[in-house]
């Protein structure tokens, strides 16, 4: 198993080396001038010049790529003498926008896109595989054809047509809610659930009928398997087979999906922040792409690739506690 983890972990390591890589050449390649964007429009050729060097834009490719990876783990100096700025470690650079610390923004985003990320989790994790487990058992009947179609239609639906549909029936009409914010729990359990209530809503409908579809697959296919009917012909009840022999096998696939989508999620869910106004990582994204601000860019890719790949890592190890055959070729 340690042998495992470290090859995992080495792994991890490239795969962000090489993220890391790929967005700093795009920015380096394709993007405008950064010291023009600064500067803005009426500004004079030794203005841009000084903020080239400020920047370190005038150093070559090799030389602005692994200082901003020593940044991340050192800190690193913009500028020299009087106009020296040391950003601390984990150092992602400054907004092009609002000069502020990229990694003060992150982290002041994060907490809200973690709870959006995780009440909608809970939900579509719960209705998905109930719904999924329940037209598996009743195969062929109106409930089943049902869910089955309410699965379709919703997995159909874009969230951000559905946010706009709940704002105008929850808020507007039947004002039973209040327009979303972002609120700490801290000001009141009832109001935090409220606020968040709908961008989960919106974010679980999606997720929610796509795992009830697979968890109804997954059993179906586990309840016609040799060792089910074994396990019937020895008399156990069906409530008994169900939980005993066909959850565990049947749900494996389901959590190797959903580490995937959550870790994703805490990246930043980009339409459902933007629609409801909740300053969280994806519409920081969002604002940071509409004006080009290229260190928040490649911060929130930094990031999104980081949730990825540890998220993988994670889903393999818990793979080893579900599945004994994955356990064995991890040792």
């Amino acid at each position: 198993m340690a042998r495992y983890l470290a090859g995992r972990a080495a792994g991890v390591v490239l795969i962000l080396f090489l993220v890391c890589l790929f967005t700093f050449v795009i920015f380096f390649t394709l993007s405008p001038d950064p010291a023009v964007m600064i500067c803005g429009k009426t500004c004079t050729p030794e203005r841009i010049d000084q903020i080239r060097d400020v920047l370190g834009l005038d150093e070559p490719f090799l030389a602005q790529f692994f200082g901003f990876l020593a940044g991340i783990f050192a800190g690193r100096d913009y500028g020299a003498g009087a106009n020296l700025v040391h950003c601390a470690a984990p150092c992602l650079g400054y907004s092009f926008q609002t000069n502020q610390s990229v990694w003060d923004m992150v982290v002041e985003r994060l907490p809200v896109s973690a709870t959006v990320a995780v009440g909608a989790a809970v939900l579509w994790l719960f209705l998905g595989i109930v719904a999924g487990l329940l037209s598996a058992v009743k195969e062929g009947t109106w409930w089943d054809r049902a869910a089955m179609g309410l699965a379709l239609g919703g997995s159909s639906v874009p969230n951000y047509v559905l946010a706009l549909a709940l704002q105008y029936v929850l808020v507007v009409q039947l004002q039973v809610l209040p327009f979303p914010q972002a609120v700490a729990f801290s000001d009141g359990p009832a109001l935090w659930f409220q606020s968040y209530l709908m961008p989960w809503l919106v974010l679980a409908t999606g997720y929610a009928c796509l795992y009830a579809r697979l968890t109804r697959a997954n059993v179906i296919d586990t309840l016609a398997e040799n060792f089910m009917r074994t396990a019937r012909s020895k008399g156990l009840s069906p409530a008994l087979t169900m939980r005993r022999h066909a959850l565990r096998p049947a749900l494996t696939p389901i959590a190797t999906i959903f580490g995937m989508d959550f870790a994703a999620l805490l990246g930043g869910a980009l339409i459902t922040e933007t629609v409801f106004g909740l300053n969280g990582v994806g519409k920081m994204a969002a604002d940071s792409i509409a004006k080009n601000d290229q260190p928040v860019i490649m911060a929130v890719t930094l990031l999104a690739a980081f949730f990825v790949v540890i998220g993988n890592v994670v889903v393999d190890l818990v793979y080893t506690r579900l599945d004994p055959r994955v356990r064995i070729t991890a040792r």
